[in-house]
């Protein structure tokens, strides 16, 4: 806009040297052409020290018109405290001087009227609606009688085109403005959306991890806690008659919480279960824990079948936590002669069973937790399966046992789309009563 301000100046100046050399008015021409250039010079300068406020993103009025983004810097007379400084002021006093000087050196010289377009644009983004718009009008009657008078006659198509030239640059002016106030309240909401999505991120990550964090807690130092409370009552009660069968009571105790104390080290450093940590696998994992099952509950019976497929890491931490968690509900729950943990390996599959001769329970009926229990050994295997995109299968009967089936795809499917069933029966299950498949021996699951 301003390198059409400066070449429409510069033609009208050039057309009315060529039409009029060594006219008495063209000294007063040409230094009022330079001042006007001058003027408009100053005009940036002027707007850079005009303090503006901050605007809303949609700022148009009733007739469409914001309060400007122009080059000038200045926001519309309607900006507040803002628009009464001084520097503010100057502005308006400015445009006023712009607007004279231009008056002055159409009556001079008509061929300066169609400076007055740039000026249009100009008054659009100092001032307001109704003040831009009588601006424009005043410009656009000072062309039409500029235009007239270079014409000589009158000639219809100058009286309408300079009209239909201002309203042209009016209706475009406004048309940007509420296209880029649109924009600005479409970005602003893109953003204010991007930061809500983004805290609701935040909150999901953080509940996530601690559900995650209560999970291996539960997995890891509850239930060796719960071991070493069970072992030191029952030292407590055999300390007098029986002080060999205490003290062994005492001593595996002690295993325990020096276990427990390797897996809180472990769960500080990177939440690995140490059993992984020392690097033989899935399966001596599991019979590990089997072992140490053994010693705080009923006898647990370890088998693998195939070959073990090469897992991810949270996969195998995720497995040996369900083990874990399943077997504790068998000590604490399950009042069992014996259990069985059994890992097989299939070529798209890696199934995790785990079963006892317990008492039972009916499935669905509360996960089998006992009135007054809170448990969370269920809901735990339940969370751990559906991050793997795995299925979780139980089948129970009271006084039968119970069997715990895991079964993790090794393509593994996105989460959120498990198949779970809890009723007691699965595609392939044998109904209530029905002896669980041949190996398994009955496992109970509170």
């Amino acid at each position: 806009m301003h390198s059409a301000f400066f070449l429409l100046l510069g033609a009208s100046l050039a057309r009315f040297l060529l039409r009029h050399p060594g006219e008495p008015r063209t000294p007063w021409v040409i230094a009022l052409s330079v001042v006007l250039a001058l003027l408009y010079v100053l005009g940036p300068v002027l707007g850079s020290a005009a303090p503006t406020r901050p605007r809303p993103p949609t700022t148009p009025d009733e007739n469409g018109i914001g309060d400007g983004d122009g080059d000038l810097g200045a926001g519309g007379p309607d900006s507040g405290a803002g628009s009464r400084t001084p520097a503010r002021l100057a502005v308006l006093l400015w445009l006023a001087l712009v607007v004279a000087v231009w008056v002055v050196l159409v009556l001079l010289a008509p061929s300066f009227a169609w400076c007055a377009v740039p000026l249009f644009y100009t008054g659009l983004r100092i001032l307001p609606a109704r003040p831009a718009l009588a601006l424009i009008a005043l410009l656009t009657a000072f062309v039409v009688a500029a235009q007239l008078q270079l014409a000589g006659r009158f000639d219809p198509n100058l009286l309408l085109a300079p009209p239909a030239v201002a309203a042209i640059a009016t209706a475009g002016f406004v048309h940007m403005q509420r296209q880029a106030a649109r924009q600005r309240a479409l970005i602003d909401d893109l953003l204010r959306t991007r930061r809500e999505l983004a805290a609701t991120e935040r909150r999901a990550g953080t509940l996530a991890e601690r559900q995650r964090l209560a999970m291996e807690i539960h997995d890891t130092l509850a239930q060796g806690l719960s071991s070493q409370q069970m072992l030191l009552q029952a030292a407590d009660r055999v300390w007098d008659a029986e002080p060999v069968k205490a003290r062994t009571h005492v001593r595996t105790a002690g295993s325990i919480a020096e276990r427990s104390l390797t897996e809180a080290r472990r769960f500080v450093h990177d939440l690995a279960p140490a059993d992984l940590a020392d690097g033989g696998g899935l399966v001596a994992a599991l019979r590990a824990l089997a072992v140490r099952e053994s010693r705080t509950g009923p006898p647990v019976r370890f088998h693998a079948e195939g070959t073990p497929a090469a897992l991810p890491e949270r996969a195998e931490s995720a497995l040996l936590r369900i083990a874990q968690g399943a077997l504790a509900n068998v000590r604490e729950h399950a009042d069992a002669r014996t259990a069985a943990l059994t890992l097989t390996c299939l070529d798209d599959q890696i199934v995790l069973d785990v079963a006892d001769d317990g008492r039972g329970f009916v499935p669905g009926a509360s996960d089998g937790t006992r009135a007054g229990v809170r448990g969370h050994g269920l809901p735990a295997i339940r969370a751990r399966v559906r991050d793997l995109g795995g299925t979780l299968t139980i089948e129970s009967t009271p006084g039968e046992g119970t069997v715990l089936t895991v079964s993790v795809p090794l393509a593994v499917r996105p989460p959120g789309l498990p198949s779970e069933d809890l009723s007691g029966r699965s595609p392939a299950a044998p109904g209530p009563g029905t002896p669980p498949p041949a190996g398994h021996p009955p496992l109970e699951q509170p």
